[in-house]
């Protein structure tokens, strides 16, 4: 398939993988047993809008959805809009399998209605360490890496997050193709 084929519609480019989001549930357990890490209450899943009725409508469907379930459980969720466009929905709820839900049901709803292409990742915020520890699930290839900003601008810990997907790549599926982990600066959670 090249991108010709794409382009012109012959093809259709694969949807998101969100099937392998519920291993963090079980990962979390490894997170705060063997490493002290354990989840901020803060979760999110970011994706590129773009300008249709029904996107804006299925969206919307999503988020009340997901609003409504949350509130139920006494935990919140909100939007937000990065400098780069991107929408984040940020979904605050102590529980991480909450978390996960939330994730998956937003996901889920853009999938089905033909918008799974429209999705980035979902960042998951961890406590515990000297900086915050970001566990990112990216839906194109169905996999997570982990993110760790030094807090100076632009930079990341590069061996601390080696060391993280070391004591994970039993737990979770990790992106083995380093230059794919997406490092999300400034991620409003």
């Amino acid at each position: 398939m090249g991108l010709r084929d794409i382009a012109f519609g012959r093809k259709n480019l694969p949807g998101p993988r969100d099937d392998r989001l519920f291993a963090l549930a079980t990962a979390s357990v490894t997170l705060e047993s063997e490493l002290g890490l354990k989840t901020a209450g803060k979760a999110a899943i970011t994706y590129r809008p773009i300008s249709s009725g029904t996107f804006t409508r299925v969206d919307t469907d999503a988020e009340q959805l997901v609003s409504s379930a949350l509130s139920a459980a006494g935990s919140a969720v909100e939007r937000k809009t990065d400098t780069f466009g991107f929408e984040w929905l940020i979904f605050s709820d102590p529980d991480i399998a909450g978390q996960v839900t939330s994730v998956h049901a937003v996901a889920a709803e853009l999938t089905e209605q033909g918008f799974g292409a429209q999705l980035l990742a979902a960042p998951f915020r961890f406590e515990g360490a000297a900086r915050p520890v970001y566990v990112i699930y990216g839906f194109k290839r169905g996999a997570f890496w982990p993110f760790i900003p030094t807090g100076q601008g632009q930079t990341r810990d590069n061996a601390a997050e080696l060391e993280l997907k070391a004591k994970l790549e039993d737990e979770l599926p990790i992106e083995q193709d380093l230059t794919r982990w997406l490092g999300l600066f400034d991620a409003p959670i």
